[in-house]
C-alpha cells in the first residue's frame, strides 16, 4: 500500500532533531554543573588534575548508565576525563558482547566461525583424514 502522505517535511525534522539536541543539552548542563561543583577537578580513573583551563575534558560519567538518573547529591555521578570516559563505556560495550555471545545470541559478539568446516576440507585433501 503506497504511502499517501509523501516524504517528510525536513523542516519539521529538523525542529524535531534541534530541539532534542538542546533538550540533552540542557539536562547535562545542570547535571555537569552540580557535579563540578560537588567533586575535585580530578579524573576519578587516571587521576588527572584539571583547572580551568582544560575542564573542557572532565566529563560526568553516570555510574548506573542511565543519563535520567540525576540525584541532586551527585551519589550517581563520578568525574572522569575524556580519555577514561570513553574507555570505561567501550569495557561496558565489549562485556555486553561477551555476554552475548556465551549466551548464544548470534546478534551479540561474533557470529562467523571461520574454521567450523576446517577438519572436513582437510580430510577430503587426501581421502583419508590425515593432513
Amino acid at each position: 500500500m503506497p504511502n499517501k502522505r509523501g516524504p517528510p517535511d525536513a523542516a519539521r525534522l529538523d525542529r524535531v532533531v534541534a530541539d532534542a539536541r538542546r533538550a540533552r543539552e540542557t539536562r547535562e548542563k545542570s547535571y555537569r554543573e552540580q557535579a563540578l561543583k560537588l567533586f575535585p577537578w580530578i579524573c576519578g580513573r587516571c587521576t588527572r588534575e584539571f583547572d580551568r583551563s582544560a575542564v573542557h575534558q572532565l566529563t560526568v560519567h553516570h555510574k548506573d548508565h542511565d543519563h535520567d538518573n540525576n540525584p541532586s547529591n551527585g551519589s550517581n555521578w563520578e568525574l572522569l576525563c575524556v580519555y577514561c570516559h570513553d574507555n570505561e563505556h567501550s569495557r561496558e560495550l565489549e562485556a555486553a558482547a561477551r555476554r552475548g555471545s556465551e549466551e548464544g545470541d548470534p546478534t551479540k559478539g561474533a557470529t562467523q566461525r571461520p574454521f567450523a568446516d576446517l577438519a572436513q576440507l582437510l580430510k577430503g585433501r587426501n581421502g583419508r583424514g590425515d593432513a
